[in-house]
């Protein structure tokens, strides 16, 4: 006889989707990265101009033109195409980096969570450890030493990411493997492989999609730092962030260059900053539907 037990019966999952449903915020972050990826990953297919073609008579041309809709930059590119383009690169960057962190992070959690004792402490020191040291800065002294490609920045971005999602699962684990539920199945000779992945992951996926959905964000501030800064996706690749690295040098006469991927950036951690908040206020037991 196996033990498996949920902690949400249906009727707290359809309570917890009416909260989400009803944060008003985070119906307008759904509707905001569902419209920003769309528009990134089928946007360029469906416009005139590709982000490559270089017309040096149209240079700087400013938004709301007959031909640019948003204008071109300093060597006549347009700059919807260029926004597009460098939304899946970023975009793609967010996500892959939040898969390879979450898969990172909440592996060492379950492991020093349910195993506790040396093993338990020597990881959550040195999580510890690495914590110890900025983001940006070790960021940067990493990126130094690689390739700077989209595999590579997707791993730096996920090496760097995945401190704060152990720490969470960890705490997590250690308080659900007191429950009666872990208990028991313990007592019912259950492999320490079925208890981790079917008993404590299960139980603890609440706090670990609300991690999800935040590290994307960070994510992808994160890209765009280390690529303003000429670390992270090299030209001709545009990407949010090394399209504002490039326009600081136009600020004065084509602030269009710099706006236009700054409110690209903005738009997109913000939405998914406030789907965050949606499903931690939604998955908070403590919640009352408004």
């Amino acid at each position: 006889m196996q033990a498996t037990v949920s902690l949400a019966s249906p009727a707290k999952k359809n309570t917890a989707f009416r909260r989400f449903m009803s944060h008003k915020l985070a119906m307008f972050g759904i509707f905001t990265i569902t419209f920003l990826v769309l528009a990134c990953f089928l946007g360029p297919w469906l416009i005139t101009h590709n982000d490559t073609q270089v017309n040096i008579l149209a240079r700087f041309t400013p938004p709301f033109n007959s031909e640019y809709w948003l204008g071109t930059d300093q060597l006549g590119r347009d700059m919807l195409a260029r926004l597009l383009m460098a939304g899946r690169i970023s975009l793609a960057v967010g996500f892959g980096a939040m898969l390879l962190s979450m898969l990172i992070g909440v592996l060492v959690g379950l492991v020093a969570g349910y195993f506790g004792g040396t093993i338990g402490t020597v990881l959550m020191r040195f999580v510890d450890a690495i914590l110890c040291f900025p983001t940006i800065f070790l960021l940067l002294a990493l990126a130094a030493f690689i390739k700077p490609d989209i595999d590579s920045i997707i791993f730096l971005l996920a090496a760097t990411g995945w401190m704060e999602v152990a720490r969470i699962v960890e705490a997590q684990v250690r308080s659900l493997k007191t429950r009666d539920f872990t208990v028991a199945s313990v007592a019912l000779g259950a492999s320490n492989m079925r208890i981790i992945f079917k008993e404590l992951l299960p139980n603890a996926i609440a706090p670990i999609v609300v991690a999800a959905t935040l590290s994307v964000a960070h994510a992808i501030l994160m890209e765009s730092y280390i690529s303003f800064l000429g670390y992270g996706i090299q030209p001709p690749t545009p990407s949010w962030g090394n399209m504002l690295g490039a326009a600081q040098s136009y600020l004065s006469n084509a602030p269009w260059l710099a706006l236009l991927p700054g409110l690209m950036i903005t738009l997109s951690v913000t939405s998914i900053n406030f789907i965050g908040d949606g499903l931690r206020d939604a998955l908070d037991p403590r919640a009352e539907v408004n």
